[in-house]
């Protein structure tokens, strides 16, 4: 074989290597083979950036030595150097302009000349430089998709400004009323749904990637423009993506995007069982509305101990992170750590010192209703900054007294008593009672935890609601019964 036709189909052999997932660590272990040695790549510290895909890398002591050589070839401004060490010749070479990286190879086979090497260098700088830049790409959208991440948690605090702050410098513009949708699909084709509900929404969703779902996307969907009407976002998913299934809640107010997201979560738990795939919310008037400045007043004197919280040390969560974990614990019990980024031992912390401060069992269904509420009015209340005109804002149980609260709940329950479903009220306060627990809940009832499920989730799908799943109408049941003097 001549040396041009060797030559030629070494170059054939890196250039399909180069194709390869793991290209760079493919065309080391090549290098290898060809040289009955090792090779790596080092930075221009001398630090080893990659090492053969399958075969060992070079020893210490011949990366230390090809470390004094790179030093020593940036002070002299060379791009190539050969090291003799016992264990044979040591190539340096720098792939490409720069600081680098450095082609280290070890020969234990006769040293074939430098054209190998060369023609190996210039594939493997390019290979380099095309992970470098996915790496850099996929840090990019990491970092975006926190922000975005970040965005959304202040939006489900109602901490509008700082929300539009942050989204001003991503983009697309944060709307001042929005739809939300969830959208469930496999969990791999994730990102891949993201691009094709953005570009049915035209750019003008805000779309995030559900941190306690791996199959979930959240979308902030802005009402079309004045004369511009298209099909609604969650048909055309529906329709097009047939993995997708999608919840849509009805058009709220940004600070109230928390209840857009329940409403969204419900609608999913809907959609699941129709022919088309997609729910959009309905059969749902929220409480907030009918407990007036009295219940903004209640809700102010509830969470007073912890919007004022002043934490004793700087590292200790202050009164926002605090109002951010009871959200999350509220939307996505024990999901809340994956929610908030934080290991679940102090998520447990947080939630002790929220206890302590409101005066809770968080762990109870009774104590969460009541938190639940506090914070939804809280959100919901037009001026924040503006005390209520409230004399005594009086405690949950005369709130739920109230001719408007009752007739709210009974709106709420309406459904499961007309569904005509056997036991299914009693069943409901059973759980309720046990803390939602359903092998106390079947104890109660003298029937197995199987049976107590299969009632629940006859009352999940007459009521059109999530009820096993959080986020959960469990709050809003409590509240109910309660308000209807059955709890």
């Amino acid at each position: 074989m001549t040396e041009s036709v060797e030559r030629a189909e070494d170059v054939l052999a890196l250039a399909r290597l180069a194709a390869e997932p793991d290209a760079v660590g493919a065309m080391l272990d090549w290098l290898a083979d060809r040289t009955r040695g090792t090779a790596a790549l080092l930075d221009g510290e001398g630090r080893t950036l990659a090492t053969p895909a399958r075969r060992p890398a070079p020893d210490p002591p011949v990366l230390a030595g090809a470390a004094a050589s790179v030093a020593e070839m940036r002070r002299d401004g060379t791009s190539s150097a050969v090291v003799e060490g016992e264990s044979g010749a040591v190539d340096v070479v720098r792939l490409g302009a720069g600081a680098g990286p450095y082609l280290v190879v070890t020969h234990r086979a006769q040293r074939r000349g430098g054209v190998q090497l060369t023609d190996a260098a210039r594939i493997l700088g390019l290979s380099w430089r095309a992970a470098e830049a996915d790496r850099t790409r996929r840090r990019v959208a990491a970092a975006e998709a926190r922000n975005r991440e970040a965005v959304l948690h202040l939006l489900m605090i109602g901490s509008l400004a700082a929300a539009r702050r942050i989204a001003a410098t991503l983009g697309p513009r944060l709307p001042d009323a929005a739809r939300v949708l969830v959208v469930e699909c496999p969990a791999g084709r994730r990102l891949e749904v993201a691009g094709q509900v953005d570009s049915f929404a035209r750019g003008r969703a805000w779309i995030v990637p559900c941190p306690v779902r791996p199959g979930h996307l959240i979308a902030l969907v802005p009402p079309d423009p004045p004369g511009r009407a298209r099909p609604q976002l969650e048909l055309l998913v529906a329709g097009h993506v047939p993995e997708a299934r999608v919840g849509a809640s009805r058009e709220v107010p940004l600070h109230d995007t928390a209840a857009g997201y329940e409403q969204a979560f419900h609608a999913l738990a809907v959609a699941r069982g129709v022919p088309g795939r997609y729910a959009r919310f309905d059969r749902h008037t929220d409480l907030a509305p009918f407990l007036g400045d009295r219940g903004f007043a209640w809700a102010a004197g509830f969470l007073a101990p912890c919007l004022t919280h002043v934490p004793a040390r700087r590292a200790d969560p202050g009164a926002e992170e605090l109002l951010a974990t009871l959200n999350s614990w509220l939307t996505f019990d024990t999901g809340a750590s994956r929610h908030l980024k934080i290991h679940r031992n102090t998520l447990s912390a947080r939630l002790r010192v929220l206890d302590d401060l409101l005066g809770l069992d968080l762990t109870r269904v009774a104590d969460q209703s009541a938190a639940w509420l506090a914070l939804r009015l809280h959100v919901a209340r037009p001026h924040p900054a503006a005390p209520p005109d409230v004399d005594e804002p009086g405690a949950l149980g005369d709130l739920l007294a109230t001719e408007a609260a009752v007739v709210w709940a009974r709106s709420l329950v309406r459904p499961v008593r007309e569904a005509g479903l056997p036991a299914a009220t009693e069943t409901v306060r059973a759980w309720l009672r046990a803390d939602t627990r359903l092998s106390t809940t079947a104890s109660a009832l003298g029937i197995s935890a199987p049976a107590a499920r299969k009632r629940l989730t006859r009352v999940e799908h007459a009521l059109g609601r999530s009820l096993l799943h959080s986020p959960s109408v469990r709050h809003e049941l409590w509240l109910a019964l309660r308000a209807l003097g059955e709890l």
